[in-house]
């Protein structure tokens, strides 16, 4: 339970909201002091302002995360931060915060632009592991805090086969940028591979279909690096998760399987003299 501060002790919860932020500016920024320490933002700023005092758990917290101890983060604020003058090692984030903070930035610029897009997809593509099959995962983009993730699942085995084959899970994270969409994702079962979308945004009022460019790597040993174009179909906000999941796996594009249309957007061939290997816009 979070307690008031009293009036009698004023200047040393002055100090103690000051110490606050001088720990704190030791981080790319107080959003991540505040996810790493899972306390939301609201409450935090309190303690930054010297009106509320943490519990006696919750300043412990705090004071672990910071490297310092109870009764230094109360001390008069030239004490503090001449104690912190001297903790060189936790004066600076780790390392990976600086990413973090990277993204943080772009997730800032692509707050609310694709609110139209989240949902559910079969996307579609041809396989980098079974060149010549057709791919058709389960995608699913949607809204977390104050970001856009996404969910895609893979089953690499072919439509129909008793054998459940592979499956891989891949979370990634969607931003919008000069009027593309990125898709930025890891594959979390294994661990061994990043790959990247890039997608032409719709400007129609309903979204049915994305285009563009996915780059990975195949599953197969050589594990070679890879460009695929790829076909997102929106399904939908709400749908039969399962159900959709058996529909999932390798397709032969010479049967009735895949959408002709799809099938045209997603190959692979070079078009007339391009220097580049191009995505297709609708």
């Amino acid at each position: 339970m979070e307690a008031e501060f009293s009036n009698e002790g004023d200047d040393r919860n002055d100090d103690f909201g000051r110490n606050m932020r001088l720990a704190c500016s030791y981080y790319p920024s107080i959003a991540l002091v505040c996810r790493k320490l899972g306390i939301n933002r609201p409450q935090f700023n309190k303690y930054l302002s010297g009106t509320t005092r943490p519990s006696a758990h919750t300043l412990q917290r705090i004071c672990d995360f910071f490297g310092v101890e109870a009764h230094e983060i109360v001390l008069p604020h030239s004490r503090f931060a001449q104690i912190l003058s001297v903790r060189p090692a936790r004066a600076a984030a780790p390392t990976a915060d600086g990413y973090v903070a990277h993204l943080d930035r772009l997730r800032h610029q692509t707050r609310g632009s694709l609110d139209k897009y989240l949902g559910y997809y079969f996307e579609y593509y041809y396989s980098m592991a079974f060149p010549g099959s057709v791919l058709r995962s389960l995608f699913y983009l949607y809204r977390n805090d104050d970001g856009v993730f996404y969910r895609r699942i893979e089953r690499l085995s072919h439509l129909g086969q008793r054998t459940s084959g592979y499956r891989c899970r891949y979370l990634g994270i969607g931003l919008h940028l000069n009027e593309r969409i990125f898709l930025l994702d890891y594959e979390s079962l294994t661990g061994n591979e990043l790959t990247e979308t890039i997608l032409f945004p719709t400007y129609k009022s309903r979204v049915n279909s994305l285009t563009g460019l996915k780059i990975g790597v195949s599953a197969s040993d050589r594990r070679e690096p890879a460009c695929a174009r790829v076909v997102l179909q929106y399904l939908g906000h709400t749908i039969d998760v399962r159900g959709a999941l058996r529909q999932c796996g390798l397709l032969q594009p010479d049967t009735d399987t895949v959408d002709p249309d799809v099938l045209r957007r997603i190959d692979n061939r070079q078009h007339g003299g391009d220097f580049h290997f191009l995505g297709l816009p609708f």
